[in-house]
């Protein structure tokens, strides 16, 4: 077992990590609830960079708060699997059991 290599493995792995939060940083997901009637888009940190309502939901407040919130939800829903498929795909070549939920450390 030769150190220096291990260490080298070690920085080419934490640089192939850094690349691919990056590409997740910068990715975006969609999210329509309601049969379209409210839609958004949230990048890869969460942050919601657009909102689209529907006319159709004008007046009925209620309905517009739950949509919303569905709509929010599921695009996290969506930046979490987002997470996990590129960690799963990161990870696949390190030769380790396949551990559920890693994506969430990264």
């Amino acid at each position: 077992m030769n150190i220096a290599n291990v260490m080298k493995q070690a920085q080419a792995m934490q640089e192939k990590m850094k690349r691919i939060e990056d590409e997740i940083q910068a990715s975006e997901v969609e999210a329509s609830v309601g049969g379209g009637m409210v839609s958004l888009t949230m990048n890869g940190g969460h942050e919601v960079t657009k909102v689209a309502i529907s006319p159709e939901v004008s007046g009925d407040r209620e309905m517009l708060q739950d949509l919303v919130l569905a709509a929010v939800n599921e695009a996290v829903r969506k930046v979490k699997e987002l997470r996990e498929e590129k960690m799963k795909g990161a990870m696949s070549g390190l030769g380790l059991p396949n551990m559920p939920g890693l994506g969430n450390l990264f």
